[in-house]
Order: C-alpha cells, then structure tokens, then sequence
C-alpha cells in the first residue's frame, strides 16, 4: 500500500517504522491540500491531523485513495459525503487525550483566574509589584461543563477536586456518571446564567456550531469565564468580544479558534485566492481575541504531551494495519456507518 502521512512530526519516521516494514510511507510535513493532494495523488491510504482539510474537492485530487486515517478524535475536517460517495472509509483515534485535554482546559483556566501571563511578564521585566493581579478562588465557585463525554467528565473529576460546584449540559445526560462523581445535569439555559466558569467539551457539529453566540452570552452572569478546548466553531468569536469588552465575560482561554488553520499558515492558504467575507471577517476576530490582555490563546495544543502522541501513533498504526489485513477498526466513516 502506499500510504502518506500528512503534518508529520521530526519524529514520525520513528513512529512509523513498523509500516514502514510492509509498505511506501511517505511523511509531509505540510498538511493535506489541494497542492499537496496534487504531489500524493497516488496515495491509497493517507493520515492526516485536524490542521488538513479534507474537502470534496482534495478527495477528488485524490484518486487512489482508499483509506483515511486521522490523527484525531473529531472527523469535521473530513467531507464525509465526499467519502461516502467514493466508498472511502475513515478511521479514527477514539481515546487518546481525555486526561490530557481535560487537564489543560484547567491550565487556561487558572491562568485567567490568576492573571498568569501578566505576572510572568511583569517579572521578566524586574517588575515584582503584585498590584492589579487579584485573582479567584475556584473553590466554592459553579463549573459549568457543555458536553459529558470521556473529557467532559475528566473534566468534572478535577473541578470536584478543587471544590467546585458542577452543572452540567448533554442531549444524552450520563445519569450514573452524574451519580458517581458528583454533579448535577440542567437545561442549558440555567446552566448559562448560574456557571462562574463555562467549559466546553462538545464536538463540531451542525448542531453545535455558534453554540455560545450572543443570545447565550447575554443569558451568563456578568464576569465569567469561559474556557473551550473542543472545537472553534462552538463560539461566535464576534460575540465573545463583544461579551469580553462589555465585562460580561471576564476572561478566556481557548485552545481553539474557528480559523485557526489561517491563523498557522496565512500564506499557503494566501495563494490559493482572496477569502470569502465571512471567513476573512472570522480570521480578522480570532487575530483580535489573540490580542486581548484577558484572553489566553494556545495552538490547539491541549493534546500535546509525549504520552497522547505515542497513544494517538499506537492506534493509527493498528488502524491502518487492521485496514490492510481487512478487519477494519474504529470507522466512523465507511461500511456501517450512516451518511448524515
């Protein structure tokens, strides 16, 4: 098989070896588009991360192709249509970072709560003067949780460890989970207007997509804070500046933006033409809540510890090896599972 991996990392040829044993690996660095499909067009099988866009018409560039294996536990990157028309199957990472993400969505969320890119700086310059950093305890304080899956829930546990109150928001509520550990699910709305402290953990989806716009920012009460380590697309960036200036919301941190991929590699997407308004008018609020002294921004990085990595190469690796061997594991696209 020849297989290409996409956004490969220094350290893939290592990773990839045992494949590498059976069949054509070819690793890129760059990540999967319309002029790096045209270099791989004879790929059967390619792996990509969330930073490629698999769209109908990269799928067309593509017509060896049989096989997607992404680096993820999210497929929104991924045009599925385009993949069931071609009878592409695709295959995912379903566990990898539930620990990992969960545990820096409280890296953000303490680095708000106690101004911590402020005093780093403030020391770096020799200035040891604390005044204007008063920050909040979490103890005491109501966690609200959008989305109780395996991060969501991990999630939880920590809040519950730093004797928070947790609310809790999901169209398939976990009701023995909410037992165990010790939370209370809500309609959304209540959980808006009583959360100090709002984390989202939902996937991308129509449904989902501008989950918090401006209607649900006026619902919250005034200085919260909101911390997404999901998807960009959950948050209407325009609103959250808006809810940001006025005091609404005191604070952010995001681990992800809803043109993050422009903001990483503004020129290779450059080339391909002028933006459409809308997606322009985006990247121009992502650029903007990246500048915001209240907000803390990290490069969709919530996954990276050397631990998940090796978690998230482990099972690529047997996804393509059950793949070849023709007992295919862990599809989210493909034989079995329905077209949306």
């Amino acid at each position: 098989m020849k297989i290409t991996i996409f956004e490969a990392r220094p350290d893939d040829t290592r990773n990839f070896t045992a494949l590498a044993l059976r069949h054509d690996v070819r690793l890129v660095p760059e990540p999967l588009d319309a002029t790096s499909a045209a270099e791989h067009d004879d790929a059967e099988i390619v792996s990509t991360f969330v930073n490629s866009r698999l769209t109908a018409q990269v799928i067309a560039s593509l017509p060896a192709l049989r096989f997607i294996a992404t680096r993820s536990t999210g497929y929104d990157h991924i045009d599925a249509a385009a993949c069931h028309a071609r009878g592409i199957t695709v295959a995912n990472v379903p566990e990898y970072g539930t620990k990992t993400v969960a545990e820096h969505a409280f890296a953000l969320l303490l680095a708000v709560a106690r101004h911590l890119p402020q005093a780093v700086a403030r020391t770096r310059d020799g200035c040891f003067v604390a005044d204007g950093l008063d920050g909040f305890d979490l103890s005491g304080r109501t966690f609200g949780v959008i989305g109780t899956g395996n991060i969501g829930r991990h999630a939880i546990r920590i809040a519950r460890g730093f004797d928070m109150n947790v609310l809790a928001y999901d169209i398939a509520p976990d009701r023995r989970a909410a037992s165990e550990i010790g939370f209370s699910y809500v309609p959304l709305n209540r959980l808006l207007a009583e959360s100090d402290v709002i984390s989202l953990h939902a996937p991308a989806t129509a449904r989902t997509k501008g989950l918090l716009s401006q209607g649900e920012f006026d619902l919250m009460k005034p200085g919260v804070v909101i911390v997404n380590t999901a998807r960009g697309s959950l948050i209407d960036s325009e609103a959250l500046i808006g809810a940001l200036r006025s005091g609404k919301v005191s604070g952010a941190g995001l681990d992800v933006l809803p043109e993050e991929a422009l903001l990483r590699d503004r020129a290779r997407h450059a080339a391909a033409g002028p933006l459409d308004p809308a997606v322009e008018a985006a990247l121009n609020a992502d650029r903007v809540l990246c500048g915001m002294p209240n907000v803390v921004v990290t490069p969709h990085s919530a996954f990276l510890t050397v631990e998940a990595v090796q978690r998230i190469v482990t099972c690529t690796v047997d996804n393509i090896t059950a793949y070849c061997n023709g007992t295919p594991r862990n599809i989210v696209i493909g034989v079995g599972v329905p077209a949306e």
